[in-house]
């Protein structure tokens, strides 16, 4: 498209798409194509937003699929309950790896100090609502009967430790991302209850477990950091990579996701380390694939990264190649795409959203099919999280799907308005949802 053309197809500057300086600035001398520090990415944007869109997934099956019902247990679950389950396992590692890069774009506008100091106010924010804003939004109340520290308290921890770990140079920060990420599952064998007291301590850093257990009270911990951190600075280090020409930042998307895929499949097939759950033959071929896919979340187990992040580098390589040019071969973005980039540069927002709305969709639906909707405010048990589902609840897997859709597509008109919103300010607290 000749340049005349492509300025008369750009959209209106009320559209966040326009408004969220797409075009390069600030490039580097002598770097063709290179991403600018202080510009947003857009094949960052829309693959940080294809997975918020597959995100909630998993959490509208967390409300309205059998909550009782574990969907990576082979023996009871369906091979489409089990994909369903898999897909969003790519979520978590792409969002880390996304918020180190977006941490090494923010230190182009920012001092080292400036920038520790935001990834420690950041961080401990996205600790604050995970305990306060996102517990009401999964169970509509305030009792603390029952809580669970989930992602967002990961990620706070995250970037707090990030302040710290983007003062090393660039090849530390590798070399400490690297060594957490494969180094970390050599303490799988270690228990918190060896440490006495500071047991709670390893259980932040590696073991998921109760931190409280009362008549009381229960705190859950979900997500230990340790891997997390590991895979937010090498997050921080693939920002770096964005400087580069774009021949040598594909060339590296390329290699680098080959390698992490190959090295999951061969490790993988060696069961000799890297995750704590072998896989076994079963009955069909499917089934046996499905289980060399079963590799441990929680915390995130070498294979479980590999397995995540080699595919999602060589979409972000795809994305890369096909919406990132610098100069006047800069392309439209597609269509398709343009929902997708929106999600992805308010990725909080949404984040909290998305569960303000499928719980709000799963009032209605409780109180269209039982009269009643006690269960959507109740404190439920761990094996119920989190609602209190009525009998006969849980709905089919393609109704799932449709619930899905739904929220996805009562999302977008609020994320529309928040990023233009974001887009047209230059509100510093903004960046803080």
């Amino acid at each position: 498209m000749p340049p005349a053309a492509a300025v008369s197809a750009r959209p209106a500057p009320t559209d966040p798409i326009a408004l969220g300086a797409d075009a390069p600035v600030a490039m580097r001398a002598g770097a063709p194509n290179a991403m600018p520090r202080a510009a947003r990415v857009r094949s960052i944007d829309v693959l940080r937003g294809l997975v918020m869109i597959v995100m909630a997934l998993d959490h509208t099956r967390d409300f309205f699929g059998n909550a009782a019902a574990d969907p990576t247990n082979l023996a009871t679950a369906s091979a489409g309950l089990f994909l369903t389950r898999w897909i969003t396992h790519f979520c978590a590692p792409v969002f880390f790896l996304l918020t180190g890069a977006g941490a090494y774009f923010s230190r182009g506008r920012r001092s080292p100090a400036e920038l520790s100091r935001f990834l420690v106010s950041r961080g401990a924010w996205l600790m604050l609502l995970d305990f306060t804003v996102l517990r009401a939004l999964l169970q509509f109340n305030i009792d603390y009967r029952v809580t669970i520290l989930n992602v967002l308290w990961a990620l706070g921890g995250s970037m707090i430790a990030l302040a710290a770990i983007s003062r090393l140079p660039m090849r530390g920060i590798v070399g400490v991302g690297v060594a957490l990420i494969v180094l970390h599952d050599l303490a799988d064998g270690v228990a918190a209850s060896r440490f006495g007291a500071l047991g709670p301590l390893w259980q932040v850093l590696h073991q998921p477990g109760l931190l409280v257990a009362s008549s009381r009270a229960v705190v859950l911990l979900a997500y230990p950091v340790v891997p997390w951190i590991g895979v937010t600075a090498v997050g921080f280090a693939l920002g770096h990579a964005f400087t580069w020409p774009a021949a040598r930042r594909r060339a590296l998307l390329l290699r680098l996701g080959l390698a992490l895929c190959a090295a999951f499949v061969v490790l993988r097939a060696l069961d000799a380390y890297g995750d704590p759950r072998p896989w076994t033959a079963q009955p069909t071929a499917l089934r046996t694939a499905l289980s060399f896919l079963n590799t441990t979340k929680y915390p995130p187990s070498l294979l479980f990264l590999l397995m995540t992040l080699g595919p999602a580098l060589l979409v972000l390589r795809a994305l890369d190649r096909r919406l990132d040019h610098g100069g006047a071969d800069a392309r439209p973005l597609p269509a398709a795409l343009r929902p997708v980039l929106v999600f992805g540069r308010v990725p909080l927002f949404y984040f909290l959203l998305h569960f303000l709305i499928v719980h709000l969709l799963a009032v209605v639906v409780s109180a269209v099919r039982y009269g009643s909707v006690r269960g959507m405010f109740e404190s439920p048990t761990l094996d119920r999280f989190p609602i209190t589902q009525p009998p006969g609840w849980p709905l089919p897997l393609p109704w799932v799907y449709a619930a899905w859709v739904t929220v996805v597509l009562l999302a977008y008109p609020a994320c529309w308005w928040y990023a233009a919103l974001k887009a047209r300010s230059t509100s510093r607290w903004l960046s803080y949802l």
